[in-house]
């Protein structure tokens, strides 16, 4: 991974988009909803106030709007605190 968190942020590979409902429907792309899980690819070292709880491989929960998108030979990433993390799936 090329980029390296700084402080107490985290990089998050969102998970995809569901594309089937439970009953089976497929949802077209403009009513897709913003995953709000995902796998952490890169932590930063912390502060001397914040320990870094979450490591590279968790699956976790964060909100809606938390993060900041970047886009990395291609893919998509959200970088953002470790405080907007809500929990580790």
């Amino acid at each position: 991974m090329k980029i390296k968190p700084l402080s107490d942020r985290v990089l998050i590979q969102p998970n995809p988009a569901e594309e089937k409902t439970a009953a089976g429907l497929i949802i077209p792309d403009t009513a897709k909803e913003k995953p709000l899980a995902g796998k952490v690819v890169a932590v930063g070292p912390g502060t001397s106030e914040v320990k870094m709880e979450v490591k590279v491989g968790d699956q976790v929960l964060y909100g809606k709007y938390a993060g900041t998108e970047v886009t990395v030979e291609g893919e998509t990433y959200l970088i953002m605190r470790q405080s907007d993390i809500f929990a580790i799936i």
